[in-house]
């Protein structure tokens, strides 16, 4: 994500000053009073050294950790982006990995029947292997060390897969076991599912969760999951897999069908994207809608490409949500530790507590003006302080929490400045190799010889074999020495009935020599890029050198 602490020199304190702004540093206004400048050289180290100053005293003193999730570590804040997927089993998750990385990985099962048992972390290393649980959680440089707390009955099931591959360069990603339905299978895991799955959809920077198109029912296991994924759906995104062995009508009844079914797990007010196609590399069974399956293939290829240059900004805006839950919690903790005897009748209070914890929820929402959307769930947390003695629970402590708002406040701000300066130089920052070098560059580009790059290869002028047509119009519109005014172009060009601003740009791509007039061939060029947008294609933002007419041509 960012670039490592050491790329660049340290920073002296008066590179920092708010004057002369160093790219890579800023003072917090504490430290300037106390006269030891806090100077951080990317956001990766900022984010780390706030965490661990100003959020984690807060989640020590009110025992965050035991109830929402384990302390963030170093190596979560340096590690590559990852991908999470999820699926039921045979949605094709495993097979759409190596269609990504374009070659087999250790480990790797396909099968038709549940094959993929384990957590597989697929990630860069300079030699192939497998690295097993055990081995994987005591390791400080990955970030999976927390993973403990889910016992041997996890670790025996799962492992890291490394090999040298240029995808896994810049992003990880992590198979999960198929997830089935019916409640014996369910129990027979031995962990906990759908809480591993919450472990690492707090940490991963993309969630795709893939449909088969024949069977879209969602299990009870599969909702459950989904659920857990509640308060990261703007990391989810939806792959409607094997698309192209259904019909189109069917197609298009199974897209709806499952657009429903997600409106009613996923609460949120847009729709959630889906993308649907066929990812794996065999030939298409039923090739009807090979250019929509093209082109929604680039759309998720755009959108994993561009995860490491928004992966500061994802790892600041999860220590964001952090913080809120962090701040509730505190609240929630200090109200029960307030309502609590002294001495007598603690057991029947504590039960009392707990069964209303919906009206304290409330109660804080009042005092503090705090949005219900930050509240942990009631179930889970009555469930969870059925085990806690509350008699070692913390009255509140104001100066916790005003630390953490003061990082809310100010020192998340100048980080965000920080990280637009880090975007801005490292532009280039996108995931290459694998699939996505497949349709780059050549004529299996998407929309390569369509629309306006119809006739890119052509030694004749594209727009000359339409251009007799148009020179009977054009002569029709009282040309003078050769060129019609732009009022006469109008009369004509608005008879497509596409928009002014349309046909504004049309006109600034057709009039090549800018001289606000149009020559016959100009004209002709107008007309073809109109029949372009008309026939549903995008027009281009500069004009492409093979639809330049032959007499603007500059002949080297």
């Amino acid at each position: 994500s960012a670039p490592s602490p050491h790329s660049q020199p340290p920073l002296c304190p008066a590179a920092a000053s708010p004057v002369s702004g160093s790219m890579f540093s800023w003072v917090s206004k504490d430290a300037r009073r106390k006269k030891e400048p806090e100077l951080f050289q990317t956001v990766a180290e900022g984010l780390r050294q706030l965490y661990a100053q100003k959020l984690l005293p807060l989640e020590e003193h009110y025992r965050f950790h035991e109830f929402h999730s384990p302390a963030l570590e170093d190596a979560d804040f340096d590690n590559k982006p990852m991908v999470l997927l999820v699926g039921q089993y045979s949605t094709g998750k495993t097979t759409f990995i190596r269609h990504l990385i374009e070659q087999d990985f250790p480990g790797m099962r396909i099968g038709p029947e549940p094959t993929t048992d384990s957590f597989i972390a697929v990630m860069h290393g300079p030699t192939e292997g497998v690295v097993p649980g055990n081995a994987l959680v005591v390791d400080p440089r990955r970030p999976f060390r927390k993973l403990n707390a889910f016992g041997n009955a996890f670790l025996n099931r799962f492992m890291c897969a490394q090999l040298p591959n240029p995808v896994l360069d810049s992003i990880s990603i992590i198979d999960t076991p198929g997830i089935l339905s019916g409640e014996k299978q369910r129990i027979s895991r031995g962990y906990d599912f759908a809480a591993v799955l919450e472990w690492f959809a707090e940490r991963v920077d993309r969630i795709i969760l893939l449909f088969d198109a024949h069977k879209l029912d969602i299990s009870d296991e599969f909702s459950e999951v989904i659920k857990a994924l509640k308060n990261h759906e703007d990391k989810i995104r939806v792959v409607l897999n094997k698309a192209d062995q259904i019909e189109t009508q069917q197609l298009m009844r199974v897209y709806g069908a499952l657009m429903w079914s997600l409106g009613k797990i996923i609460n949120t007010p847009e729709v959630v994207r889906v993308y649907i196609g066929s990812f794996w590399s065999h030939p298409l069974l039923i090739p009807d809608n090979r250019k929509l399956f093209e082109a929604e293939e680039q759309d998720l290829f755009k959108d994993i490409q561009s995860l490491p240059r928004n992966a500061a900004l994802r790892k600041l805006n999860d220590l964001i949500k952090r913080a809120r839950l962090a701040k509730v919690h505190a609240y929630i903790i200090s109200s029960l530790k307030k309502e609590m005897p002294n001495v007598f009748g603690k057991e029947s209070k504590k039960k009392e507590l707990v069964n209303n914890l919906g009206e304290i929820y409330q109660k804080i929402e009042r005092e503090h003006q705090i949005s219900p959307g930050d509240f942990p769930s009631l179930r889970k947390m009555q469930e969870l302080l059925q085990t806690q003695d509350f008699s070692k629970f913390q009255a509140l402590k104001p100066k916790l929490l005003d630390t953490v708002d003061d990082m809310l406040a100010n020192d998340i701000a100048r980080l965000m400045v920080m990280v637009r300066q880090e975007e801005s130089l490292m532009p280039s920052q996108v995931v290459k190799g694998g699939a996505f070098d497949g349709t780059m560059n050549g004529p299996f580009g998407h929309g390569y010889g369509e629309g306006a790059g119809e006739g890119i290869d052509d030694v004749e002028w594209v727009v000359g074999k339409d251009k007799p047509t148009y020179d009977e119009i054009f002569y029709t519109l009282s040309p003078v020495n050769g060129k019609i005014t732009g009022a006469n172009a109008k009369k004509e060009m608005v008879k497509s009935k596409l928009p002014n601003t349309v046909l504004g740009k049309i006109w600034k791509l057709a009039d090549v020599d800018k001289d606000g007039l149009l020559d016959d061939e100009e004209f002709a060029l107008a007309n073809h890029l109109i029949k372009v947008k008309l026939e549903g294609h995008e027009l281009p933002a500069d004009l492409p050198p093979h639809l330049v007419p032959p007499s603007k041509r500059r002949h080297e």
